[in-house]
């Protein structure tokens, strides 16, 4: 007896239209388009995830270099001065200081700066 693939080849195509649910026009019904739809949205999250990375390490030193500025120092002069001072806090640790507890992040400036 041969063996068949009726049940492995339904599985895989209800797998793939499952993925597909809620696209628009054929890409939700029909196999080959559901194929390329799911594909490409794969790659798009993909790419998306590393996108997500820079985007919240471009806000946290945005909101870093503007809460440093009234303080008397620029953005890079702060990272330089933390790492003199051996102070190793990460960016999204001093941008959520720098957010939420304003005299915090003043202690953290002052204390970078007097290990000048």
């Amino acid at each position: 007896m041969r063996a068949r693939t009726n049940v492995a080849r339904h599985r895989k195509r209800q797998r793939i239209l499952k993925q597909a649910k809620g696209y628009r026009g054929t890409s939700k019904n029909r196999l080959r388009r559901a194929k390329d739809s799911i594909q490409r949205a794969m790659n798009y999250a993909y790419n998306g995830r590393k996108q997500k990375k820079r985007d919240y390490r471009a806000l946290f030193i945005t909101r870093i270099n503007a809460a440093c500025r009234p303080l008397g120092v620029k953005y890079s002069e702060l990272i330089h001065l933390l790492a003199k001072a051996g102070i190793e806090l990460d960016r999204r640790a001093l941008a959520e200081l720098a957010v939420n507890d304003a005299p915090a992040f003043a202690k953290v400036v002052e204390t970078a700066r007097a290990a000048k």
